[in-house]
């Protein structure tokens, strides 16, 4: 079920009345609704695959109770090992195993070995695999490194793992945030209710009309690479920086605010990474839920940077690499984890990458500095030039669109596949950027105008927006679904 369908524009009020006025009395029975109306959600893609998280979930939660009443290291290191082992399994089976069999073919067909990939497999994806996971996860690893005490009652640890509206594509909750509140009574909240909406309305804006109205545009460049010059194929990319974090961003906002429906404060999964003063400061605001965890599970635990330079570039690079390689089962994603890692390390050699952890620009001005502009738009064009490797089906046909780059260096007037004026997708970009500027110090708040005359005025605009814009013809899934 999409967040984007008549489907769910009908599942959730109903959820919601059900949740609030017939399942409100004990936090046990709300929970008991919850879990399976998230089973209901993630059933209608495909029932089977509900079986991998309910196992996920029984793993974890019994692995969880053992390791924190044995009083044996060693007992602990093999209870902790097992859901390791289980969630990567899942997840490698799933997502990678037929990535490492082509792999493995192509590796001997360089020395003249051509051997058939007779043991790949017609594998379908499962939904949210790499996110539920990796939550499942956490809470284990939580519990072993003793953050945690794990929870008694299961009913309330599958919400936890399978809550609808992050299932899917995140955020990546912890236990401490996410469990907490689901074991602890929730009461109706008009504010928070109000809030939740008002999410929901501007990230249903930033897939529909942003993300969804670019994708006939970058499809077309990137499909078509080699009968476009340099220009058209930069303009490509540089609108899949936008279409990819309209559409994930989007996602993010839907979820917190559906989950803000029902008294459940997520975690901030973007804020404003557009304006990003160097890539240390992007990473801290791009898919945060995953940087965190990475952060927290693999590079302290490595070591971090309180281990010397070269360590610590070592630890950089490892955490970069896995990040590219989590996202999917291409080596165009460990290109570009790859790249993402040359742009990191020159940062973190100069002491930069922690100076912008608490500020957002122009923080208390109007404008930026010329200074910050000139360094907003820098990162965001060393960003957009890794993207190439992001959005290209393969490493042949990233570097054959880099190539064309280099070779067909002319200006040339993109024509809109559809015919529509490319001047209004400008305008409107401009317009976006200008917006998101305004609300940069809060991620949660995207129409807070004091006026009420105001207010309506910026939810017209924003529902005939999408009116305008929906388009049933294309695909209206998320990007993250595929990871």
């Amino acid at each position: 079920m999409l967040f984007n369908s008549l489907d769910f524009f009908i599942f959730l009020p109903v959820v919601f009345i059900l949740y609030w006025f017939i399942f409100y009395k004990k936090v046990q029975v709300q929970n008991f609704f919850i879990l399976i109306a998230s089973y209901i959600f993630y059933g209608l893609w495909d029932w089977r695959f509900l079986f991998l998280i309910l196992a996920s979930t029984i793993v974890d939660f019994f692995v969880g109770q053992t390791l924190y009443t044995s009083d044996s290291d060693k007992e602990r290191k093999i209870w902790l090992w097992i859901s390791v082992i289980f969630n990567i399994s899942l997840l490698g089976f799933f997502k990678y195993y037929n990535f490492f069999i082509e792999s493995w073919v192509d590796f001997f067909s360089v020395f003249g070995y051509e051997l058939k990939s007779t043991w790949t497999l017609q594998i379908i994806l499962p939904v949210g695999i790499s996110f539920y996971t990796f939550q499942t996860m956490s809470y284990s690893l939580d519990i072993y490194y003793k953050r945690l005490t794990p929870t008694k009652n299961f009913i309330a640890f599958a919400t936890f793992v399978s809550f609808f509206p992050q299932l899917v594509a995140g955020p990546i909750e912890r236990a401490s945030n996410l469990l907490s509140q689901i074991s602890s009574k929730r009461v109706f909240n008009y504010i928070q209710c109000i809030e939740g909406l008002r999410l929901i309305l501007w990230g249903l804006f930033k897939k529909v009309v942003i993300a969804d109205s670019i994708a006939p545009i970058v499809d077309d460049i990137f499909l078509n690479y080699n009968d476009y010059s340099a220009s058209t194929l930069i303009l490509g990319v540089s609108l899949f920086s936008f279409q990819v974090y309209g559409d994930f961003s989007g996602y993010s906002d839907i979820a917190i605010g559906t989950a803000k429906l029902f008294g459940i404060e997520l975690m901030s999964n973007f804020k404003f990474p557009t304006f990003s003063r160097n890539v240390a400061e992007y990473w801290q605001r791009w898919h945060v839920s995953l940087s965190t965890w990475f952060r927290h599970y693999v590079y302290i635990p490595l070591g971090g940077s309180r281990v010397n330079k070269l360590k610590s570039i070592r630890n950089i690079i490892i955490i970069f690499l896995v990040s590219g390689f989590w996202h999917g089962a291409n080596w165009t994603f460990i290109v570009w984890g790859a790249i993402h890692a040359v742009l990191y390390i020159p940062v973190f050699l100069m002491g930069r990458n922690r100076i912008y952890m608490n500020t957002v620009v122009a923080e208390n001005r109007w404008f930026p500095s010329l200074t910050e502009i000139l360094q907003i738009l820098l990162t965001f064009l060393l960003v957009t030039f890794s993207r190439v490797f992001f959005r290209s089906e393969s490493i042949t046909d990233a570097f054959g669109f880099l190539e064309q780059i280099y070779a067909n260096f002319s200006y040339e007037t993109y024509q809109h596949p559809l015919g529509y004026r490319m001047v209004d997708y400008f305008i409107l970009l401009g317009l976006f950027v200008l917006y998101e500027f305004r609300i940069r110090r809060d991620e949660r708040a995207p129409f807070k105008f004091k006026s009420r005359i105001v207010r309506f005025v910026a939810y017209t605009l924003v529902i005939l927006g999408m009116l305008l814009f929906f388009d049933d013809n294309i695909d209206r899934s998320f990007i993250y679904f595929q990871f």
